[in-house]
């Protein structure tokens, strides 16, 4: 799998955003209320949360690059959910202002780091590069990356506009493999194959099954989504099988 440098994560991260902002500014007013992909959730809770997701990341940011630390939300997992109830029924204006802000806000500070810069040779006053710390996960400035990577992409395809997740790149459906490894439950082992691509085995249990698919409908699956390509199939010792349950997606922000 092709490993995620800081340029190449810089990239995506500008044009998922260009993504969602080009998918926003294409609603009307009735979309907003309108259902999201996401049970209960509609595209105005979407907007929100990807508003507060790209701020809560700029924050971290900006708290590194004064060598300092900050939780994700204000109010943890509780502030996170009421600010999105609060924002989801905004007007479209608002919500389009509210996004672009948040999405330039985070660019910025993603822009603004040295690919050179680690931890290893920050100065005293705390430098920020992309292994500066952030409390995201007790991690770096990478992580944070990675994650608003996630965020931007999967996010898209949830306000429900037409863009599935069949649009999802090869590296990022690659990466969703590692980093979703964590839903595989202790006693089984998957074997991802996507198709014409090489397999990836994730989880280590004794009880294995082979996921097969297209490469994006192995992603989608995995990271809760329905694939959009119908082309997904399960199997164990030669045998057709239902898909496994998956453990739930490994949150940054713990629960109260």
């Amino acid at each position: 799998m092709t490993a995620i440098t800081p340029d190449t994560l810089l990239a995506e991260l500008h044009k998922a955003a260009d993504a969602v902002s080009s998918l926003a500014a294409k609603l009307t007013e009735a979309d907003v209320p309108a259902p999201s992909v996401l049970p209960g959730w509609t595209r105005g809770h979407v907007l929100a949360h990807i508003t507060g997701i790209s701020n809560a990341m700029a924050r971290q940011l900006e708290y590194a690059a004064r060598g300092e630390t900050v939780e994700l939300y204000d109010g943890g997992y509780d502030g996170r959910t009421k600010a999105i109830e609060m924002s989801a029924g905004h007007a479209l204006v608002q919500h389009r202002a509210d996004l672009d802000s948040a999405l330039e806000r985070a660019l910025r500070a993603f822009d603004s780091l040295d690919a050179d810069t680690d931890a290893g040779n920050a100065d005293a006053a705390g430098a920020a590069g992309w292994r500066a710390p952030i409390s995201y996960r007790g991690g770096v400035v990478l992580d944070g990356g990675l994650a608003l990577w996630r965020e931007l992409v999967i996010h898209a395809s949830d306000l429900n506009t037409g863009r599935g997740p069949e649009t999802w790149s090869r590296p990022f459906c690659e990466h969703l493999f590692t980093f979703l490894a964590a839903r595989v439950p202790e006693e089984q082992k998957l074997v991802l194959q996507p198709l014409g691509l090489p397999p990836v085995t994730i989880g280590t249990g004794r009880r294995s099954t082979v996921i097969s698919g297209m490469l994006t409908d192995v992603a989608a699956w995995l990271a809760g989504r329905e694939p959009s390509l119908g082309s997904l199939r399960a199997s164990a010792a030669a045998d057709g099988v239902d898909l496994p349950e998956l453990l739930p997606w490994p949150s940054g922000v713990p629960a109260k």
